[in-house]
């Protein structure tokens, strides 16, 4: 089995850009945290907004889906299940709901891992939850041709449960010692969680909260305000293709993370301009129709009514649909399509 051993990071020289969104990262966090301490209640509303997204966005990254209305009442828990999809999206809702309120007491360790994913197929009858795999797994890809080929071959299950001991054991060692940048451990030891494959299934929902989980407790809340996973859905072919350079020669333990550490620092990054940008919308007393003017000034292109309500969470749904009429008629924005299909565009 290889070697795990991420105090070899501390010999790594990172290049500029890296340099760069870990420096940007950092005062981002340092403006979100005086922010959350002086106006706390403004970001009730984006918090409830990027649960559901993240936990429509996880699934549909994996083929799991449902409507909006069903993900929203899932999400709200007014409804149960009907189908194996939602049962694995309510999954999912409870184990991101545990990490929200819960993270400073889930510590990095084999058996806290099985348990989130216990409760990620919680409602399942697959009857694979908090159990590593058992059987042999591998990552295809499907040639244009159609034709299916293995990608990569992860551990197999007997080394599954040391490998994961080793990561964690690794991870939670250079946490406490402080020599490496919580932004450098964190993508790295997603790398080889995904390598590994731990279970028959599920890894890439659990890779996704376990990097919730390891900002959440590293100080790096911004997913809680803005979903990461809805933003790694709109950017899954870069994901894909910075995890598929990242794991190249993983094996014989000569594989490069820097692909995958540029694709989630730039992520994050994106999510902590979005959070100043909502903010700074949400801040003051000012009409809806002026919320919802600045909150259209910030898009380019085309935009649906719910990307308006995520700037202006605390307007309500009918207040956003008539203030949006209202900068129509006087020719601020046009409107194209209709009921599910409208979107909206700025005309200056």
């Amino acid at each position: 089995m290889r070697n795990f051993n991420y105090g070899r990071l501390k010999e790594v020289r990172w290049d500029s850009e890296v340099l760069g969104l870990v420096a940007q990262i950092h005062e981002y966090k340092g403006k979100q945290m005086l922010f959350l301490r002086q106006k706390p209640a403004t970001l009730e509303k984006l918090v409830e907004i990027a649960k559901i997204q993240s936990t429509e966005a996880s699934n549909k990254i994996e083929g799991i889906v449902t409507t909006a209305t069903r993900i929203k009442q899932l999400c709200e828990q007014k409804t149960t299940p009907r189908n194996r999809d939602e049962e694995e999206i309510s999954g999912y809702r409870d184990a991101l709901a545990l990490i929200h309120e819960s993270y400073e007491y889930i510590p990095i360790k084999p058996s806290y891992i099985l348990q989130l994913h216990q409760v990620l197929y919680r409602y399942s009858q697959k009857g694979i939850g908090g159990r590593f795999k058992n059987i042999q797994n591998y990552i295809a890809e499907i040639k244009e041709s159609g034709e299916q080929y293995v990608r990569f071959m992860p551990l197999e299950p007997f080394e599954t449960p040391m490998a994961i001991e080793a990561i964690c054991d690794s991870f939670n060692r250079e946490m406490d010692v402080c020599e490496i940048d919580p932004l450098i451990l964190i993508p790295a030891f997603i790398v080889d969680f995904l390598c590994i494959h731990p279970f028959n299934d599920g890894n890439g929902r659990m890779s996704r909260l376990l990097t919730t989980l390891l900002l959440y407790r590293a100080g790096y809340v911004v997913g809680k305000y803005v979903s990461l996973e809805s933003k790694i859905e709109k950017t899954k072919d870069s994901y894909y293709d910075a995890l598929e350079k990242s794991d190249i020669d993983w094996h014989r333990e000569g594989n490069d993370i820097t692909p995958f550490i540029k694709y989630i620092l730039g992520t994050i990054l994106a999510a902590y301009r979005d959070f100043e940008e909502r903010v700074t919308i949400v801040e003051g007393k000012v009409t809806t129709i002026d919320l919802v003017r600045k909150a259209v000034g910030n898009t380019i292109g085309k935009f649906t009514k719910n990307d308006i309500m995520e700037y202006v969470p605390s307007v309500s749904k009918a207040s956003v649909e008539n203030a949006l009429k209202s900068l129509v008629q006087e020719g601020i924005i046009g409107r194209e399509g209709k009921g599910k299909a409208t979107f909206y565009f700025r005309k200056n």
